[in-house]
């Protein structure tokens, strides 16, 4: 008897989700959700990747450059996204080097990551956008002298997409790309980034990183997602950074269905390993600040990753997926826990947390959703364990006090 209860509530539950798009035919949401949601099993003993951070790209070829404001609004964790990762261009002219400065300055001194890309070389090093091997030794130096000029960053990657072919920018050969770094890797200047293919290619990329040499001048594997699926590269032995992409550049950063697309893109990247993910244009239409410098959406979904998930944690174990609909990532820093959970679901939901190998006394929650930024309250837990409610298509971030 208890059987046949037990099946007919669970075919009732069904009935109701299929209608959820109904509001009015689900009066009380928080019973449905109590009975399909498994608890989230965090273990703080069980370490995964460290975290480098979150970022985008001001490219000043393209666009215009941020504004004292709105460098605020990008990196500041107080008053903006808390962005973690500057990505800029590498200029083909050394004329234009000075103007990369201010947005670099300004990001560093928010304790931001600065990462440079080539596009191009110099067009006497180049034939046919590719880069000379007579030329190798002249562009090593070149890229040297770009990070001299700007104060150094944290890392240079001599191509861009490499792989893809069809671009408008210089391409080479995973071998060509590996030839070049194990030749002239350390003649950079900085530590070198590569190979940063389109589509985040492992084909590509292992052929890249079977050149011994190559791999040992390079800090970490880079590589953009277009066209790809956030996947788990295995054990290359180097951090992987996903340094380029956007979802969809045909509707504005306030869109909150792409918002919400993009969450879960930087969940699944961090659940693939990854050290890192950079948007790209930070302020565009489509971008983390509008046109007119007002963070969007799509700004504060991932405020709600970088703002608390700050370079050198660590990504620890819990239940990636506890019911339909709902993602979870987990990552600690010493004593500190942070949570980020992403509901695509139409309604809310009760998630039970449990965690063990941290001590939690309660949490301050931070929620995004279509009508709210950031909204902050308290939630006192009781032991290693609490429950919180998910609000219907939303993203909250739980932050150990």
């Amino acid at each position: 008897m208890m059987k046949k209860i037990v099946t007919l509530r669970v075919i009732l539950i069904a009935i109701l989700i299929s209608c959820s798009k109904e509001s009015s035919i689900i009066n009380n949401q928080s019973a449905i959700s109590d009975v399909l949601s498994l608890p989230v099993v965090i273990n703080a003993d069980t370490v995964w990747q460290t975290i480098q951070g979150f970022g985008g790209a001001s490219i000043l070829a393209w666009e215009a450059d941020l504004t004292s404001d709105q460098r605020v609004k990008a990196f500041s964790t107080s008053d903006g996204i808390g962005l973690s990762i500057l990505r800029v261009m590498v200029p083909t002219s050394s004329s234009n080097f000075a103007a990369e400065i201010p947005t670099i300055d300004a990001a560093k001194s928010y304790g931001a990551k600065v990462i440079a890309t080539a596009w191009n070389a110099p067009d006497s090093m180049m034939s046919n956008l590719t880069l000379k091997t007579s030329s190798y030794a002249s562009y090593a130096a070149y890229l040297k002298s770009y990070n001299t000029a700007v104060g150094g960053v944290y890392a240079i990657s001599p191509w861009n997409e490499p792989n893809y072919a069809s671009s408008g920018w210089m391409h080479a050969t995973a071998t060509e790309v590996a030839n070049f770094v194990a030749a002239y890797g350390s003649s950079c200047g900085a530590p070198i980034m590569a190979p940063e293919p389109f589509n985040m290619d492992q084909s590509f990329i292992n052929t890249y990183l079977s050149n011994a040499t190559a791999t040992s001048k390079t800090s970490f594997v880079c590589g953009h997602i277009y066209g790809a699926t956030p996947y788990n590269l295995g054990n290359i032995g180097k951090e992987v950074w996903m340094t380029e992409h956007f979802t969809n550049s045909s509707v504005s950063g306030n869109d909150w269905s792409n918002a919400m697309t993009a969450a879960k893109e930087i969940n699944d990247c961090m659940s693939a390993g990854w050290s890192a993910y950079v948007w790209w244009y930070i302020r565009r239409s489509y971008g983390f600040i509008d046109e007119s410098g007002n963070i969007t959406k799509l700004g504060y979904v991932t405020a709600q990753f970088a703002r608390y998930i700050r370079p050198g944690y660590s990504r620890i174990a819990c239940t990636a997926n506890p019911m339909s609909g709902v993602y979870i990532t987990a990552y600690k820093n010493d004593s500190k826990l942070v949570v980020v959970a992403i509901n695509q679901n139409a309604f809310d939901v009760d998630q039970p947390f449990n965690w063990s190998g941290i001590t939690v006394t309660g949490f301050n929650r931070y929620v995004t959703t279509n009508s709210s930024n950031l909204a902050a309250d308290n939630q006192p837990s009781s032991g290693a364990s609490i429950k919180i409610t998910l609000l219907a298509n939303s993203v909250t971030t739980l932050v150990s006090q």
